[in-house]
């Protein structure tokens, strides 16, 4: 467990916060490659690092950071439990998940958890940040079709009472075949997490209440991965109009991004027509 905040690290409160990151990967050397890549970028700190999944829950519980960047495979706590657990406790802290390989299915269920989406570890600097900067502003760091994919395959799952066997080969038929991990296992539907969400059904239709009709209708174009110019061109209004509107169900829904805002969505059985 490495803590970088000092004592000192509210000095910048006259102005605009810089958003804070947590890393969390076993491996130091890729702790330090993250860290390099994302150390200088204005706007953004790099508060601690964390040696595994339940190490990266105790520092979000301590530090509260913007956004955790969460190895998928770390000893003691997966990356995927730590993620389920960190969104339970503190829904609004994001969380993109930090993979070696682009496993559809694998994403399918970091989706679930509560993750806005994935970076490759092999990735460059340029995307690294890109992805960053992207979910910090609560938009999601997945490409357009694989978010479609991703969600559609939720729905479908949703729609069948949780059995997502169907969903499986359309989502990986689309994948890169050389994109399955084979040393990173999938959970099993219905791993922790799932009681909890349902126990707060009721909040969540309330949450889901106080959306106006306009931002129903943003939010399911949102849920089918159309992007903020495809949703301004299909409801006539301007981009600036509709990052508004997603920024008002983001917190209207308690969420950390718009992949989340689409899943509370699903979930709650507003947007059942995804296709």
């Amino acid at each position: 467990m490495v803590h970088f905040e000092e004592a000192g690290g509210m000095e910048e409160a006259t102005h605009t916060r810089p958003a804070r990151l947590l890393i969390a990967d076993d491996h130091a050397l890729v702790r330090e490659g993250l860290r390099t890549m994302l150390s200088g970028e204005d706007g953004i700190r790099v508060v601690a690092e964390a040696n595994d999944g339940q190490e990266a829950l105790t520092m979000c519980r301590n530090l509260r950071p913007d956004l955790v960047l969460m190895d998928v495979r770390m000893p003691v706590m997966d990356g995927l439990e730590a993620t389920r657990l960190i969104k339970e406790e503190m829904p609004k802290v994001g969380v993109v998940m930090v993979t070696m390989h682009e496993n559809p299915d694998y994403l399918f269920e970091a989706i679930k958890a509560g993750a806005a989406g994935y970076v490759l570890k092999d990735a460059s600097g340029e995307r690294l940040l890109g992805a960053v900067r992207r979910t910090l502003e609560g938009e999601s760091p997945l490409n357009q079709e694989l978010a479609m994919r991703l969600l559609v395959r939720l729905a479908r799952e949703r729609g069948e009472g949780g059995n997502h066997q169907d969903g499986s080969p359309e989502v990986a038929a689309g994948a890169n075949p050389g994109g399955s991990g084979p040393n990173e296992k999938i959970p099993a539907p219905g791993a922790p997490g799932e009681g909890a969400e349902g126990a707060g059904q009721g909040d969540e239709a309330e949450r889901i209440e106080a959306l106006t009709p306009r931002e129903i209708e943003v939010l399911t174009l949102l849920s089918q991965g159309q992007t903020n110019p495809q949703i301004a061109q299909n409801l006539m209004v301007s981009r600036g109009t509709v990052k508004i509107h997603v920024q008002h169900i983001i917190s209207k829904l308690g969420v950390s991004d718009r992949t989340q805002a689409a899943v509370r969505a699903i979930e709650a059985g507003v947007i059942g027509g995804t296709r």
